[in-house]
């Protein structure tokens, strides 16, 4: 559930919460500026980065519905004062919940939605359902693409859908720099979609399920199609092999693992590298 959703929930039946957000991290810290929670006197939300730092925002929050108190600030060196070993700073909001901090959460998660990752999940079958359900808490817009509105109706609210009798076109109308997962209930479709992909040069990932007798095949297709220099580019099976477990939530938590190296690893500049990633 979206933090937006939460707080709505509270403000509409009249229950008091706070809203905490880093403002600033300075060096080594658990959380990255953004990062926000919801502290209601009984419960919390999300996350600032866990331990020490955490619990003290808890109790500031908790002090200020109490108190009845909108705003608050919080400047805390995480060392041994809280006993929390990072060695930065972070600069803590405090935001009594009123209709204009849900109105801020709601823009701000709007705006990362914007700058997701594009994911388009070809099938929506077990392994389908349950990779975009590994997806969605992730920095991915998951996107199932299935010929089969009846399998596409079952999937949770925050995922979109596409009942679309040629799938192939989803990827054509897809946006650069794409992640294409194709893991549908036909081995002719998913080569079909996975050729379709490849034949993108922007196409950032292309994964498909299967076996080692399945990519032998599939390199026979693309070669007959004028693209078997495009082999390379194919994670078949999709996930990698390291696991062998055919479970869709196994298969699912690898896919989710590649994908995350794949675009945020240590071989890109990514901010949340410098993060601290200490209890």
């Amino acid at each position: 559930m979206k933090l937006s959703v939460a707080l709505a929930d509270r403000l509409a039946a009249g229950e008091p919460a706070v809203l905490v957000r880093i403002l600033a991290a300075h060096g080594s810290t658990p959380r990255e500026a953004g990062a926000a929670m919801m502290v209601t006197p009984d419960g919390a939300r999300g996350t600032i980065g866990g331990g020490a730092l955490e619990m003290e925002a808890i109790r500031q929050a908790r002090s200020m519905i109490a108190a009845g108190t909108a705003d608050g600030f919080m400047d805390v060196p995480l060392g041994p004062a809280i006993g929390q070993c990072c060695g930065g700073r972070v600069e803590l909001s405090l935001k009594l919940l009123d209709a204009a901090v849900l109105d801020g959460v709601r823009r701000t998660e709007e705006a990362a939605s914007g700058r997701a990752i594009p994911v388009l999940v070809f099938g929506a079958g077990h392994t389908g359902r349950a990779i975009a359900l590994a997806l969605q808490p992730l920095p991915f817009h998951v996107t199932v693409v299935d010929t089969r509105p009846q399998l596409l109706a079952e999937l949770p609210s925050g995922i979109d859908s596409r009942a679309m009798p040629l799938p192939e076109q989803a990827v054509a109308a897809a946006p650069a720099q794409a992640a294409f997962l194709v893991v549908t209930h036909d081995h002719a479709l998913d080569f079909h979609i996975a050729t379709a992909a490849l034949a993108r040069a922007d196409a950032a990932y292309v994964g498909m399920i299967g076996s080692a007798t399945k990519r032998a095949r599939f390199h026979r297709h693309l070669a007959e199609a004028g693209l078997e220099g495009q082999a390379a580019r194919l994670h078949l099976p999709i996930g990698g092999n390291r696991v062998r477990d055919k479970r869709p939530e196994v298969i699912a938590a690898m896919v989710a693992a590649e994908l995350l190296v794949h675009f945020m690893g240590t071989d890109v500049e990514n901010p949340m590298h410098r993060l601290c990633t200490c209890p």
